[in-house]
């Protein structure tokens, strides 16, 4: 039977030639920024990709097919968001079989990429262990999808909005690797630092692309998380977030919201609460992630090739 995947012409010719390419999650674009800055950080993303030599592929689901690079017409109907599904691995196959439109989030990207041979993704922050998971069992898939596929994933961290230290505890009970780069403090999303020390680090992109390979020599199965610090001019400090993150969950549980609404409700209040301020560092911190899976992906190329 066919495998439901559509990869855009210069994808699948880069693929099948070993060029770098990165691939780009489409859930920011739906449900992580609002109209119309989702889509023009769209396509500053593919810009900067493109910029750093490498070719971006934006994946979402459209018309019954995994689409593996998008163009402007699917971008912008992302963009608007009007009907578009949010994807994690449970809903993948779902949302397909229905041909309806879907998003991918970070694990559905992952498995996504792993099928159209992309081997580097780029996105904004990963989910994990939500505050009082305890209670409410609640942890993002995205941790279990870093320990099966075989991706390697750029983000500034966790979300800031997550049980950090809990996040990264699941992180290594699952054997997931975790790079900071450039420093020895994991960061968390708009800020530079957790507070807690990443248990690996990585200062050039061919060490990362290096540690990815090794792993594939090993037949060590699942991905690495690259922890790429927001850059410094657009960092909230922790402690500014603090009271702001509070509240946010305080408003949500007040709400009742739960599940998948979670994470957009909580970026939307903390956006709100800093006036626009975690928009402008959440673009710059994606726009940096982009630019840095750029050089991973043409250093795995140049491995392989040398």
């Amino acid at each position: 039977m066919t495998l439901p995947l559509a990869l855009a012409p210069e994808i699948a010719a880069a693929c099948a030639e070993g060029r770098p390419v990165v691939a780009l999650e489409s859930t920011i674009i739906s449900h992580g920024l609002p109209w119309p800055d989702n889509a023009a950080t769209a396509r500053a993303l593919e810009d900067d990709i493109r910029a750093e030599g490498a070719l971006p592929a934006t994946i979402a689901v459209l018309d019954g097919a995994v689409r593996v690079g998008l163009d402007d017409r699917a971008l912008e109907r992302l963009a608007r968001g009007e009907g578009v599904r949010k994807l994690s691995r449970a809903d993948l196959a779902d949302c397909l079989i229905r041909r309806e439109a879907g998003a991918t989030t970070v694990a559905a990207t992952m498995i996504c990429a792993r099928l159209a041979g992309i081997e580097v993704f780029a996105t904004g922050g990963i989910g994990g262990v939500h505050r009082g998971a305890e209670q409410s069992f609640d942890v993002s898939a995205d941790l279990h999808e870093l320990a099966r596929t075989a991706v390697t994933v750029v983000a500034a961290g966790p979300k800031a909005i997550l049980d950090i230290p809990k996040t990264l505890e699941v992180l290594e009970t699952l054997g997931v690797p975790v790079i900071a780069y450039g420093q020895d403090d994991l960061p968390a999303f708009w800020s530079r630092s957790s507070g807690l020390r990443a248990p690996l680090r990585a200062d050039t992109p061919a060490e990362v692309a290096a540690a990815h390979l090794m792993r594939a020599r090993l037949g060590l199965g699942g991905g690495q998380l690259v922890a790429n610090p927001i850059p410094a001019e657009a960092e909230i400090p922790a402690a500014d977030l603090a009271p702001v993150i509070a509240a946010a969950l305080a408003e949500a549980a007040a709400r009742g919201i739960a599940a998948k609404a979670v994470t957009p409700f909580l970026l939307a209040e903390v956006l709100t609460r800093t006036e626009g301020r975690s928009l402008r560092a959440n673009v710059a911190l994606v726009r940096a992630n982009a630019r840095l899976g750029a050089r991973i992906a043409r250093a795995i190329a140049a491995a392989r090739a040398g």
